[in-house]
């Protein structure tokens, strides 16, 4: 009994421990964790299926497709890995520059950041180590550019960066101003 009770603790601590390293490095976790679903999505893909090879998972609306993307987004500017790659190591020196000053803003601009950052890294990564992108998710019913992980960490982060500057830039400067009083 005495031993059930040791191991029931020794979970609970675990479990305390887990909680607490993820919710005072919920920035370093959600950045290193988009990455890696990036990162094993597309080498799922890419040790799974040829290219070009497509699965259907809903029939004409959602596809699972292996695409070599060598451009940007959409296949725009092909062959360009050095703009690219010079280009993504630009904006994650300035993230890294800049982070501390970006999480006192707005909340929404810290994890728009993180998301951004972590989506261009995870872009990187493949041009570094392959010269392409590989895009995976194919939402048929729109027509839309087949398209991974990363790139919807881009556009959630692009999306939360200009919400924030269109619709709440009032509220960015008294929050600055609150902290700031801190």
């Amino acid at each position: 009994m005495k031993s059930v009770i040791k191991f029931l603790k020794n979970v609970l601590l675990v479990i305390e421990l887990t909680i607490y390293i993820a919710y005072v490095h919920l920035e370093k976790v959600l950045f290193v964790g988009i990455i890696a679903l990036d990162q094993y999505t597309k080498a799922q893909v890419e040790n799974t299926m040829f290219p070009g090879e497509t699965i259907p998972i809903i029939q004409d609306i959602f596809h699972i497709t292996y695409v070599q993307n060598p451009g940007a987004a959409f296949g725009i500017f092909p062959y360009q890995q050095n703009i690219f790659i010079g280009l993504g190591s630009l904006m994650l020196i300035f993230a890294a520059i800049y982070y501390s000053r970006l999480k006192k803003i707005n909340p929404i601009v810290k994890y728009g950041g993180i998301f951004a950052a972590a989506g261009a890294l995870g872009n990187m990564i493949d041009r570094i180590r392959t010269g392409i992108v590989i895009d995976l998710f194919d939402m048929r019913i729109f027509n839309f550019p087949v398209f991974n992980v990363a790139d919807i960490a881009i556009v959630i982060g692009m999306f939360s960066l200009m919400y924030v500057v269109i619709f709440k830039s009032e509220e960015t400067e008294n929050f600055k101003e609150v902290r700031q009083l801190d």
